[in-house]
């Protein structure tokens, strides 16, 4: 008897949707872009949490990287529109690399800045009416704002303590190993795998272009200093408080 490998049955169960992806991107080119991308992020998440709390929490997504959109278009750097990918988030493409680690980590703040701002309009929002969805959009907001600002590239946090030391870089494998060897979460693993590139250059010495690459004045690293600071201990405070609130209602 000829008996299938699982990653046979795998590939013949995902081939259909493969080719059907494939004919809806090439004769529809137009859901590559932001509105596309984010109407399949709400109806895949739709599936899992319904059409209300899916159309919410792509849009504190969409806000989250806005805040990265105006704060790249601020520096001078070219940018894309935002990339939504379900169960990663979104993107922006930048067509040109930030010139230093300041212009990095101003990119990279804008987008928590934003995302908090979103989470802050939806607990105004629960606080107003009393609607329990908006609540959990909020804890949403927050969480993923805070988790977003971890000190590993490729989140947020990675980039901006770029212009404080790249060696903070370690403090998030630190944070993130941990949690990764006790849940074995694919996308943790994608995270690590990610990052060890630079966390590997750390350990060699620079060249002069490096060096220059990670200059910052004391003023900017003071001004992304209280700002990261400011935030991680905002958004640690607002997610304790509303994942209890959630727990009571």
């Amino acid at each position: 008897m000829n008996r299938r490998t699982f990653w046979e049955r795998v590939k013949e169960a995902l081939g259909p949707i493969g080719v059907a992806l494939f004919a809806l991107f090439k004769f529809a080119p137009f859901l590559l872009k932001t509105g596309g991308t984010m109407l399949i992020s709400i109806v895949v998440y739709a599936q899992i949490w319904g059409w209300p709390y899916a159309l919410g929490f792509v849009l504190l997504i969409f806000v989250h990287e806005g805040g990265h959109l105006i704060a790249a278009r601020m520096m001078g750097l070219p940018v894309g529109l935002p990339v939504f990918i379900p169960f990663m988030g979104a993107l922006i493409a930048l067509k040109e690399a930030p010139r230093n680690a300041w212009i990095e980590a101003v990119v990279g703040i804008g987008g928590p800045i934003l995302g908090t701002l979103g989470a802050v309009v939806a607990f105004g929002i629960y606080v107003a009416t009393g609607n329990g969805l908006f609540l959990a959009l909020a804890y949403a907001g927050c969480f993923l704002n805070l988790f977003n600002l971890i000190p590993i590239v490729p989140l947020d946090g990675g980039r901006i303590v770029s212009a404080l030391s790249p060696w903070f870089w370690l403090c998030g494998l630190a944070l993130i190993i941990p949690i990764l060897v006790h849940t074995w979460n694919i996308f943790l693993i994608i995270l690590v795998v990610l990052s060890l590139p630079r966390v590997f250059r750390l350990l060699r010495k620079r060249s002069e272009e490096e060096r220059r690459y990670f200059e910052c004045t004391a003023g900017q690293r003071w001004t992304i200093g209280l700002l990261y600071f400011a935030l991680l201990a905002g958004l640690g405070l607002a997610t304790t408080y509303i994942h209890t609130a959630l727990s009571q209602t």
